[in-house]
């Protein structure tokens, strides 16, 4: 019997022309972890770059698709069925807009909320019951659409803090991975400050 897996999914668009945005943000975390653990990132079959490392303690998988932002499911369901993780040891971390800036949220299930990786990942696991570590990069100004937005890097004024934000989303998975959900709820659901 081999040991339960994790699978740690951080979303973004691959390329150096994407790595700064606030879409980014779920690589930006899934990195960090990686730089914990001391892991590098190698190319696995299942479209993904990938760092199979102990995570507090806990075999896990650090993934990052790809493939473009909108086609996260293919390489997230190949990692699934490769080595056989069950869904509620699925964590997907990415950007979100309906929180504000900074803000880190976890939950297990619920709707994609216009987000198109949330979208293909539940499409092609089928179903939405995964974990995820919600990362807030706030609400567009005036009327800049969302889908702009999300493709632009993050201010100099957010870029100053935005490592701590980080830091405190690779935390929030160490969290859901070495505990139950309600306890990293109640631990990041307060004002850091």
């Amino acid at each position: 019997m081999s040991e339960p897996v994790w699978l740690v999914v951080g979303l973004g668009n691959p390329g150096p022309g994407y790595a700064g945005h606030r879409h980014n943000v779920g690589y930006a975390v899934v990195d960090l972890l990686a730089e914990r653990v001391g892991g590098r990132f190698k190319a696995h079959k299942g479209r993904a770059d990938l760092v199979e490392a102990r995570l507090v303690g806990e075999r896990t998988l650090l993934a990052k698709p790809k493939t473009f932002m909108n086609l996260s499911g293919g390489p997230t369901a190949s990692l699934r069925d490769f080595f056989k993780v069950p869904v509620e040891r699925i964590v997907v971390v990415h950007d979100e807009l309906d929180i504000p800036y900074g803000t880190v949220r976890l939950k297990r299930g619920g709707g994609d909320n216009g987000h198109n990786g949330l979208r293909s990942i539940t499409s092609s696991l089928g179903t939405k019951d995964y974990l995820r570590v919600r990362v807030g990069i706030g609400r567009p100004p005036g009327r800049q659409d969302p889908a702009d937005f999300v493709l632009k890097d993050f201010t100099a004024a957010e870029k100053k803090d935005l490592g701590f934000h980080v830091d405190r989303a690779a935390d929030a998975v160490e969290a859901l991975v070495s505990g139950p959900l309600e306890v990293g709820q109640n631990t990041f659901h307060v004002d850091p400050s």
